[in-house]
């Protein structure tokens, strides 16, 4: 698979690229040289798409599956400045970044539903579709650099505006700078700025 002139494989139990992968890597706000963390990387192909710019990439999933994704598809692109870590969000993080990306997993699931296994980790929101998203907003403030950023993408299905909130209460001046309409959702890409 190519995107763009990204070399991707498809893995098993991996999510694979969609509308808001593409949506991400169309509408990143990085500058030459800067410092990259991608939460929930998935096939990498955004952490990717990232190092041409960055100076360095951090490349996090929770899926062990997806890490041997990501490690396999940077080898198929020969990117030397991506580092890939098993994390559960800021769980193995350390330090601070300019840039801070997240596909999040935004559908909402109703209980019954539900599946627990690593794939559906990419997608399950919980059942407002904010379980994680909630966590990854109570801590993203802490790992951007003065004047950093995060994009995260979501759905309108999961309360766009509780999250521009949230972002502002801590800190960032907030707002939807990307969106694609999809059958019955709005994907959209909130882009937060760290306030100096």
């Amino acid at each position: 698979m190519n995107y763009k002139g990204i070399e991707y494989n498809e893995c098993k139990e991996v999510y694979e690229p969609e509308t808001d992968t593409f949506l991400l890597i169309d509408n990143l706000i990085l500058n030459e040289g800067e410092t990259v963390l991608e939460i929930g990387a998935g096939t990498g192909i955004v952490s990717i798409a990232a190092s041409f710019k960055a100076s360095h990439v951090t490349s996090t999933d929770i899926n062990p599956y997806a890490i041997t994704c990501i490690q396999s598809n940077i080898e198929l692109n020969n990117r030397d400045n991506i580092t890939v870590l098993t994390s559960d969000l800021f769980e193995n993080i350390n330090e601070q970044f300019d840039l801070i990306l997240f596909n999040t997993p935004y559908l909402p699931v109703s209980e019954e539903e539900h599946v627990d296994d690593y794939y559906s980790k990419a997608w399950d929101g919980g059942v407002d579709g904010r379980i994680v998203i909630d966590r990854f907003l109570e801590e993203v403030a802490d790992y951007l650099k003065y004047n950093g950023r995060v994009q995260l993408i979501q759905s309108s299905l999961s309360d766009n505006d509780k999250t521009l909130e949230y972002l502002e209460k801590k800190g960032l001046n907030s707002e939807i700078t990307a969106t694609q309409h999809e059958f019955f959702e709005d994907i959209v890409l909130i882009t937060g700025f760290k306030k100096s």
